[in-house]
């Protein structure tokens, strides 16, 4: 078993985005003067929304992967299921990370400039599982933890 793996740098194949639920509660408290049309409109358009926000919000992804894409040295023909996480955070937002997101927009903070400091959740694997294949000299080879299980916010 391969236990051991060498550093693979941060892959992010996503960036990250934030979505207010104030542009859904204002279209709500809006008078409903509109003919029944316009109002069913403005809800589909707000169910869109919601769908481009699960497909942004914090999930697990997976792509199909040949062993030797995956840069760890192995000769295999084989192709795996690598599975990781992506996604946004802004539900997990608590005051730690308010407070941080703000003394970094303040000029008066020279330290916290200089710092690479992420102020808001991350998303990222809370699970793993073992990745077996067989190579070309039909050698089983497992690499454990390779692929991600459960993704959740962290931070």
């Amino acid at each position: 078993k391969a236990a051991l793996l060498p550093r693979v740098p941060n892959i992010r194949s996503e960036a990250e985005f934030t979505i207010s639920p104030l542009p859904v509660l204002i279209s709500s408290l809006e008078p409903q003067s509109n003919p029944p049309r316009a109002r069913r409109k403005r809800k589909m358009s707000v169910s869109r929304k919601g769908e481009e926000w699960e497909e942004r919000s914090c999930r697990l992804r997976a792509l199909q992967l040949r062993v030797q894409d995956l840069g760890l040295g192995y000769q295999s023909d084989e192709i795996v299921l690598f599975k990781y996480c992506s996604g946004s955070c802004p539900q997990a937002q608590n005051n730690h990370n308010l407070i941080l997101s703000l003394l970094l927009r303040k000029p008066g903070f020279p330290n916290l400039s200089q710092e690479k400091i992420v102020s808001n959740p991350c998303c990222r694997p809370t699970h793993f599982k073992d990745v077996t294949f067989l190579d070309l000299n039909n050698q089983w080879h497992t690499v454990e933890k390779l692929s991600a299980s459960e993704c959740s916010c962290i931070g």
